[in-house]
C-alpha cells in the first residue's frame, strides 16, 4: 500500500490537512495507489501556486511561450480535436434508463475497464491535487470541485476558466458534497501528445458524482470541471429543483437606455452563442455555463459559473468581433490551442488577415497543401482551434461576474444553425411555449464534435443533449415546473443567424446586435409585435429604425419579407421530426405534447388559410 504522505513535501502534507476533509484524502490515496505517479504535489488558492502551474505548464512543454506577453499555444493529438461522444459515457445502474440519445455503460462493466487503464498511468510523473469552485465564492448557486490530473496544461486551463476553491473546502466542514475528477494524457507520443487515443475514455459516474477521462488532452475531453461538470451539475439540480443550463450570461446595454437587462442563451457548439454574449457595448458575465435559482423576490437569478472563455477561435476578427480580437492580439495572459504558429505568433482560419503558407500546427510542421494520411488536405488550423482566456481581460465585463446573489434573468434565448426554415428572432407566446421552443431547437452539425457529418440536422434540446443525465421529460418538466414557481417567468426568444438564400447569408453577423435590441425592447413592453403560428416577430417599422439608429444603413422591406417569411412547410416538416424523436422517449409532460399539438394546428391552419407554403409576414 501507498502511503501519499511518503509522496509529498510537507507543504503538499500541511495543504491536504488543511482541508479538514477525510473523504479528499480517501480520494487522493486512492488514485495514487492506483495511478502510481512519482510524486503529488497539492495546491491551494495562493498566488505562488497558480504562478507555479502557468510555469510548469511551459517547463513541461505542455504549451509553448509565444511573442506577445503572456501570451502560450497548446497543442493537442491530430486525432484529439474535439469532444468524444462515443466515448463519453453515463454510468448507470442496471434497470436504470434515461434517453435513448444519450451514450451510457453499464457501471459495473465500466468501473473495472477504467480502473485497468488507470492502473500505473501516471508512472514517472507528478500527480497534481487542485481546489476549485464552481460559481462565485460563498455563494448559495456554487459547488465545490476537486481536480486530480497530471497535466499542468490542465490545471492552467482551469485556473483560466474557474475560481480557485481551497478556502471554499475548508467551508464545506468535512461534507463530501463536492465533485471530483480524476484525468490523465496517458503515455505521450514524441511530440508531447496523448499516445493512446484509441483508448481514450469519458466516464461520468453519477452515483459518485465523479469523472474519469483519460488519454486525452483537448480542454473539451480533459478540463473535467467545464462540460464534465455540467453533467454531474445537471443530475444535481433536477433533484433540488434548479436548473443547470448550457447558456451565457449577458447584460444588454442599449445606448441612451440607461439600464443593464440580463439575457441567457443557449446555442449549440459553433452557432453564435460566444459572439451573442460579446456583442460590441453590451455587459459579459459568461459565455457557456449558468446555474439559475429563483429569488426571494419569485424572480429567476443566474450565475456564471465559470471565470474565464473557452471559445473557438475559426472567425474571430477585428470587423465581427472587435473586443475578444482586440484581446487576442495585445499581452495578457491566454492560451491558444491548435491554431497555427509562424515565428511564435498564432494565425486562424477567418481572422481576415494575410496568413503564412507554412507553421507548426496541430498536424505538426505544416505547409500549405500537406494532406493527412487519408489523403485529406490539412487546414491552416483545425476549424475547432480554441483560445483560453479570463473573462475579467475584457474591458466589456459586467461588474456583477462575481456576485454571490447572481442578476436578474428576464429574457432567455434559444438560437441553432438553421439555414432554410426559422426567422432571425421571435418570441415566445409563454414560459411554456418557450420550453417548447428550446426542446425542439435542431441545429446543423459543426466540427466541435468528432465524428459529427457537417450540416447534418439534430435535435438539440436547450442546447444541451450531449451533456443530460436525467431522462429528457424528467428536464422538460422541470424547466416547466422552474417557470411555473416564478411570480414573473424571463420572456423566451429564439434566434437565427444562419438563414440563406441561393447559398448566402440573408442578413450580416453583426445583425444579431438588431434581434438582440429588439428583444430587449420587448422586454420593457416598448415594441408591439406581429402574432405569427411560431411565435410574436417584429414589425418591419420598428426594425427599420434600429438598423438606421445602431448602423445607419437602410433595411428595406424587401429584406424584412425574406428574412421573416414564415415557411410553413419547412416548419411542418420540422416538427414533424420532432413529433418522432418525442414519440420514442418516455414520460414526456403532457404540457409540452399539448405545445407540439397545438403548434402543428397553427401552422395547417395558417397554410390553409393563406393557401400558401411560405407566408409573408406582411399578411399576418
Amino acid at each position: 500500500m501507498i502511503e501519499i504522505k511518503e509522496l509529498m513535501d510537507l507543504t503538499s502534507q500541511k495543504k491536504i490537512q488543511g482541508a479538514n476533509n477525510k473523504h479528499i484524502e480517501e480520494i487522493v490515496q486512492k488514485y495514487a495507489e492506483l495511478c502510481k505517479p512519482k510524486k503529488i504535489i497539492v495546491f491551494d488558492d495562493s498566488k505562488k501556486d497558480t504562478e507555479y502551474i502557468k510555469n510548469l505548464a511551459t517547463e513541461l512543454k505542455e504549451e509553448t511561450l509565444l511573442k506577445t506577453k503572456g501570451h502560450t499555444v497548446h497543442f493537442d493529438g491530430y486525432s484529439d480535436q474535439g469532444r468524444d461522444a462515443a466515448n463519453t459515457k453515463i454510468l448507470l445502474k442496471k434497470g436504470i434508463h434515461i434517453s435513448k440519445k444519450l451514450v451510457t455503460g453499464d457501471r459495473e462493466e465500466c468501473l473495472p475497464e477504467i480502473y485497468k487503464i488507470l492502473d500505473g498511468i501516471m508512472k514517472g510523473k507528478e500527480m497534481f491535487v487542485r481546489f476549485y469552485c464552481l460559481g462565485p465564492k460563498q455563494s448559495k448557486f456554487s459547488l465545490c470541485a476537486l481536480q486530480i490530473t497530471d497535466s499542468a496544461y490542465v490545471l492552467h486551463s482551469e485556473d483560466i476558466l474557474y475560481r480557485q476553491g481551497y478556502e471554499e473546502f475548508k467551508r464545506l466542514n468535512g461534507s463530501k458534497n463536492f465533485f471530483y475528477f480524476v484525468h490523465s494524457a496517458g503515455e505521450l507520443t514524441p511530440q508531447g501528445t496523448s499516445k493512446n487515443v484509441d483508448k481514450r475514455r469519458i466516464y461520468i459516474d453519477l452515483e459518485e458524482n465523479r469523472v474519469y477521462t483519460v488519454n486525452n488532452q483537448y480542454a473539451g475531453n480533459s478540463v473535467g470541471l467545464k462540460k464534465l461538470a455540467l453533467r454531474l451539475a445537471i443530475k444535481k439540480s433536477n433533484s433540488e429543483d434548479w436548473l443547470c443550463e448550457h447558456m451565457f450570461v449577458m447584460g444588454a446595454n442599449r445606448l441612451g437606455k440607461n439600464r443593464i437587462t440580463y439575457f441567457t442563451g443557449a446555442f449549440p457548439s459553433a452557432c453564435g452563442k460566444t459572439s451573442t454574449a460579446m456583442i460590441p457595448g453590451q455587459k459579459i458575465i459568461g459565455d457557456d455555463i449558468a446555474y439559475f435559482r429563483i429569488g426571494n423576490d419569485g424572480k429567476a437569478y443566474a450565475v456564471n459559473v465559470e471565470q474565464g472563455i473557452f471559445g473557438i477561435i475559426e472567425d474571430v476578427n477585428s470587423v465581427d468581433d472587435p473586443l475578444i480580437c482586440q484581446t487576442l492580439t495585445t499581452p495578457r495572459e491566454l492560451i491558444f490551442s491548435n491554431v497555427l504558429v509562424n515565428n511564435k505568433e498564432p494565425y486562424w482560419l477567418g481572422m481576415k488577415k494575410e496568413t503564412p503558407k507554412e507553421g507548426h500546427n496541430h498536424s505538426g510542421e505544416w505547409k500549405l497543401g500537406n494532406k493527412d494520411a487519408s489523403g485529406k488536405e490539412i487546414p491552416l488550423t483545425h476549424k475547432n482551434a480554441r483560445y483560453t482566456m479570463r473573462i475579467t481581460e475584457l474591458p466589456n465585463v459586467d461588474s456583477k461576474l462575481d456576485d454571490p446573489n447572481g442578476v436578474p434573468v428576464s429574457a432567455v434565448i434559444y438560437g441553432g444553425r438553421d439555414s432554410d426554415t426559422s426567422p432571425p428572432v421571435l418570441e415566445s407566446f409563454s414560459w411554456a411555449h418557450g420550453v417548447f421552443i428550446g426542446a425542439a431547437l435542431e441545429s446543423e452539425t459543426t466540427a466541435a464534435k468528432i465524428g459529427g457529418v457537417l450540416g447534418t440536422r439534430t435535435h438539440d434540446p436547450m442546447a444541451n443533449l450531449d451533456f443530460l443525465v436525467v431522462p429528457l421529460g424528467t428536464y422538460i418538466k422541470n424547466h416547466l415546473r422552474f417557470g411555473e414557481n416564478l411570480s414573473s417567468p424571463p420572456k423566451v426568444f429564439a434566434t437565427n443567424y444562419f438563414l440563406k438564400e441561393n447559398d448566402k447569408y440573408l442578413n450580416e453577423k453583426v445583425d444579431k446586435k438588431i434581434w438582440l435590441y429588439w428583444a430587449e425592447g420587448r422586454v420593457h413592453e416598448e415594441y408591439k409585435a406581429i402574432q405569427t403560428p411560431i411565435g410574436f416577430i417584429p414589425f418591419y417599422e420598428d426594425l427599420k429604425e434600429l438598423y438606421k439608429e445602431v448602423f445607419d444603413r437602410e433595411f428595406t422591406s424587401e429584406q424584412y419579407e425574406k428574412l421573416f417569411s414564415i415557411r410553413i412547410d419547412k416548419l411542418i416538416e420540422r416538427f414533424e421530426r420532432i413529433k418522432a424523436i418525442y414519440e420514442q422517449e418516455i414520460d414526456i409532460p403532457e404540457a409540452f405534447k399539448r405545445q407540439l399539438a397545438q403548434q402543428e394546428h397553427r401552422l395547417r391552419e395558417a397554410k390553409q388559410k393563406h393557401g400558401k407554403e411560405i407566408i409573408s409576414p406582411f399578411d399576418f
